[in-house]
């Protein structure tokens, strides 16, 4: 005759079986290499090619060697849509989550990326300018090769219809007509894409990652998410109006540096001013709050062209932190780096400020 547990003891054992499994479950997920994660990292490239201007190019063979880089450390290169879907609803992404993006809509896109990212199996995001495809420039791919990618299921988006500076005013235009005519621009390009390919989504790319306080303002009446030019990894609490992403061309496409990129973490901040990127002041100071999180006050470091900017903290135990810097930068475009190292791998806690010089 079988004995029978008592009640007690069967609940007891199985409360203890419960408990095993539970343990050998979470032991599998922390050791699982896509282990859920609330933070992506956003690529930018423009040309794949050789022969255009180093500045906005990587040469074939470097964007495979990225490519087969992500592949054999384990990444998971997910669509924008997914990675934005997912952020902004609290729900998680796989661990070491990349984005790949690109601007503009240069004909080497369709000839040199999409082959290789087609044989990797990764998806992508276009963001276009369509009136030089309209007009049929030679550097640029066609409507009917947007097509093609659109149905094999890249994302095609929104890059304005002329690729504009955006900050500029016409002469005479007044403050609501200079908004008026951007967002005319902008809706015209989504219209356009969304004829070409039955696709909508609402999101821009800043052409030449330029944007102020109101040109954010328009995108959000508008119910856009914007995606700038400043470099930085993106979280639940990242600012959707401008999301960062890294250039990787000519010396940023270097595979040494871009590979610490690729696998950067988000801080969780705030800045706390100015609140617009554009400045007059060849040497702006800013201030940032740092929230709690899994790095220490103590480690954060901020640099501008790989210089340390002097840092003084207003309230460290707040994580209150002025950015002085001693040094005049110059060009129309430059930006402030803070990292910090993450104590649990190898990786870099990242944010960036932009700026921008209109004179």
């Amino acid at each position: 005759m079988i004995k029978q547990l008592e009640p007690f003891q069967r609940a007891k054992k199985i409360l203890s079986v419960s408990a095993y499994l539970l343990s050998i479950s979470a032991m599998l997920l922390a050791n699982s290499p896509s282990m859920a994660a609330q933070s992506a990292v956003i690529l930018l490239y423009h040309h794949v090619a050789e022969d255009t201007p180093p500045s906005t190019s990587i040469s074939p063979a470097d964007f495979d060697s990225h490519l087969r880089y992500l592949r054999d450390n384990d990444f998971n290169v997910i669509a924008l849509d997914r990675m934005i879907d997912s952020l902004r609803s609290g729900q998680s992404l796989p661990e070491k989550s990349v984005v790949i993006t690109f601007d503009d809509g240069y004909s080497s896109i369709f000839d040199e990326a999409f082959p290789m990212l087609q044989t990797y199996g990764y998806p992508f995001t276009l963001f276009l300018s369509t009136e030089p495809i309209d007009d049929g420039l030679s550097n640029y791919i066609t409507w009917d090769q947007v097509r093609q990618m659109s149905a094999a299921d890249v994302i095609i988006a929104n890059h304005m219809v002329d690729h504009p500076y955006m900050l500029k005013m016409g002469d005479d235009e007044s403050h609501s007509q200079w908004l008026a005519r951007l967002s005319e621009n902008l809706l015209k390009a989504e219209q356009r894409i969304e004829a070409q390919t039955g696709q909508s989504h609402r999101y821009l790319a800043y052409p030449y990652g330029e944007y102020d306080s109101a040109i954010k303002s328009l995108l959000e009446e508008l119910n856009f998410v914007g995606l700038a030019q400043n470099s930085g990894a993106v979280g639940p609490e990242s600012d959707f109006l401008a999301l960062p992403r890294f250039p990787l061309a000519s010396i940023y496409a270097n595979l040494d540096t871009a590979s610490t990129k690729f696998s950067t973490l988000p801080f969780s901040v705030t800045q706390v001013r100015p609140d617009s990127p554009v400045t007059s002041n060849r040497s702006p100071s800013a201030v940032l709050k740092f929230e709690n999180g899994n790095y220490n006050f103590n480690q954060i470091g901020c640099f501008a062209n790989s210089q340390p900017i002097p840092m003084t903290w207003i309230d460290r135990e707040q994580g209150v932190l002025e950015l002085n810097p001693e040094k005049s930068y110059p060009g129309r475009r430059w930006r402030y780096i803070c990292t910090a190292p993450d104590p649990d791998s190898n990786r870099f806690y990242w944010h960036s400020v932009q700026w921008i010089n209109l004179d």
